[in-house]
């Protein structure tokens, strides 16, 4: 007998508004994740949102600083970034472009805003590193918006692939062997239906950009509807299962549809420093206050 195995559709399980905070040189930003409100999702540890057409709000930018144990990602919607690290690195960060980099064992960088008509928008998601990698050498992968492959479905559909690989085969350029992220920009016009599949045990989470969503299951006879319905500037953590399905609103809709591999082990943040153990938190400190990154 051939057994036929059923899709597992994900749900919205809980959903956050974020909190308004500042970081860097007064930069105002929505902090998404690394808040009172879920404080991580692993493989995930933070994700800010940073948004305004007002240079005051972000002229400041990021002046240098250090990280070590885990990645950055800096994915832009509008305006630039510019990058410069303690090794000699520096990098442009453009609309539509992402920049994906491993502090690993310890990078002092600084990231600058540069003005194209008046509007900075974007994310910076940081994502943690296994035990066995946080101490291994820095690296970058960074990517232009002509190298990031923008997918045009014939109903409309536009998805910007960072990481993974949609269901009609278009493949990011970032490569990861740690957490296996699904890194999506999605946008959708109105009442358009969108499916994903996903590694069933991976973390994920959407969070809209502009208009709302509906999570829906296949056959959904409507049922719980309002707990499955997210709007603009709303993130949604996912059930687990293979396969997402989302429909856009009246007014369409631009999401977020981040996912991967959970590492399951211990976390000891401090600051800039994301261990697994406060002593090593601590070593992380001296490390940086004796010139030794």
């Amino acid at each position: 007998m051939t057994t036929i195995s059923r899709k597992v559709f994900r749900k919205v399980a809980e959903q956050f508004s974020g909190i308004a905070t500042a970081d860097g040189d007064g930069v105002k930003l929505t902090r998404i994740i690394g808040s009172p409100q879920i404080n991580f999702l692993d493989p995930f540890l933070l994700l800010d949102c940073f948004e305004s057409d007002d240079k005051n709000d972000y002229i400041g930018g990021f002046p240098a600083h250090p990280h070590r144990g885990f990645e950055t990602v800096t994915y832009l919607l509008n305006g630039r970034m510019r990058h410069k690290d303690n090794a000699g690195h520096e990098g442009l960060i453009e609309s539509g472009g992402v920049q994906w980099m491993t502090a690993a064992k310890g990078i002092i960088h600084s990231e600058m805003p540069e003005q194209e008509e008046g509007l900075l928008k974007g994310f910076q998601l940081w994502v943690n590193l296994p035990a066995a990698a946080k101490m291994s050498p820095p690296k970058y992968q960074e990517f232009p918006p002509e190298s990031t492959p923008l997918e045009c479905r014939d109903d409309g559909t536009q998805i910007r692939v960072i990481s993974g690989r949609t269901n009609q085969g278009t493949v990011g350029p970032v490569v990861n062997h740690y957490t296996y992220p699904t890194y999506l920009d999605v946008s959708l016009p109105a009442e358009t239906t969108f499916e994903q599949s996903l590694p069933e045990a991976h973390n994920a989470f959407i969070y809209v950009i502009e208009g709302d969503v509906r999570v829906m299951s296949d056959g959904d006879d409507g049922a719980d509807a309002a707990n499955q319905q997210l709007t603009a500037k709303t993130l949604g953590v996912l059930t687990h299962g293979d396969e997402l399905l989302v429909t856009a609103g009246s007014d369409g809709a631009r999401f977020l549809l981040i996912a991967g591999k959970p590492l399951q082990e211990p976390i000891a943040r401090g600051g800039p420093f994301v261990m697994n153990t406060k002593a090593e938190v601590l070593q992380a400190f001296e490390d940086f206050n004796q010139g030794n990154f």
